[in-house]
């Protein structure tokens, strides 16, 4: 293979294109682009997910969103990238130039919480960004996982339903828990009250399961997005006492059954480093796709 077959074959399996000789611009993006921005994302639903759920959740222009979509577009008028900047920094980049120009918008903001993405896009995205954005406080590895069949329950498990704003006292120190797990700070200490509204609004939502039992919570499985393509899970949990026991997978397959009804596959990603974690995932018949990176910073 010659040298310019190899780049091209990199190039291609980062999605990240070489440069053409034409110019490119910035720009927010509006409610007015919506349809363009949700085709664009579309091309790649399984790595865009989160993007696409934010804005079929709020639409592109919308302080819950807690950031600001931008687009780069070249000369022709075409996207050639989509990002979404702010408390997390989700980029989708198809050339090297708009990686570049997201990381110039992204070095001023200075209220960012993380950056999440591809690994080879996100250590692309690093080198642009790093000498004058804010400094790394931590990183992680993460490993894609997608299910599009689920496993089979004979016997359903009683009592997994959506949760209600009853539910959410028991709701709030497990996801915090969670969270701080993750990226090593509790927002029910840093952010109370907001951590407390985002919860209850995802409830309200119908974006939560549990199974509850005697005033315990047993398990939870929070839908982060929501689209036709890929819904995307986070916060999964199960109970310590209750754990490999096999309730949990039959939970979370059971679960699985009922949203494949509305869309093609269900994603979430697990640290890389949590073994036990990803075996229990593969039960419940997930498949690794790919690795992404976590990036947290300092304020």
């Amino acid at each position: 293979m010659s040298v310019a077959q190899l780049m091209r074959t990199v190039m291609a399996e980062t999605q990240l294109l070489p440069l053409a000789n034409v110019s490119v611009f910035t720009e927010p993006l509006t409610n007015h682009d919506q349809t363009e921005v949700i085709a664009f994302l579309a091309e790649r639903p399984l790595h865009t997910v989160c993007m696409a759920g934010f804005i079929r959740d709020n639409r592109l222009d919308s302080p819950l969103n807690r950031g600001r979509f931008f687009g780069v577009r070249n000369s022709e008028g075409r996207l050639e990238g989509v990002a979404l900047i702010g408390h997390a920094t989700l980029i989708e980049a198809r050339t090297l130039r708009a990686m570049k120009e997201f990381a110039m918008i992204a070095q001023s903001s200075s209220s960012s919480h993380m950056i999440l993405g591809e690994e080879e896009q996100i250590n692309q995205f690093w080198k642009f960004y790093a000498d004058s954005g804010q400094e790394m406080r931590a990183s992680a590895c993460e490993l894609l996982f997608e299910l599009k069949n689920a496993r089979e329950v004979s016997d359903p498990v009683n009592g997994l339903r959506l949760a209600t704003l009853k539910d959410l006292e028991l709701i709030l120190p497990v996801h915090a828990e969670l969270a701080f797990a993750e990226s090593g700070i509790n927002p029910l200490k840093t952010d109370p009250v907001g951590f407390r509204e985002r919860c209850a609004r995802r409830i309200e939502k119908k974006r939560v399961w549990v199974v509850v039992q005697d005033q315990r919570l047993i398990f939870k499985a929070d839908i982060q997005a929501d689209t036709p393509d890929v819904i995307y899970l986070e916060g999964v949990y199960a109970e310590r006492a209750d754990r490999g026991k096999g309730l949990a997978v039959k939970c979370l397959s059971q679960l699985a059954q009922t949203l494949l009804q509305r869309t093609r596959s269900i994603c979430l990603l697990v640290n890389e480093d949590r073994t036990g974690v990803h075996s229990f995932y593969e039960l419940a018949n997930f498949k690794y796709r790919e690795r992404f990176l976590s990036i947290f910073l300092h304020r």
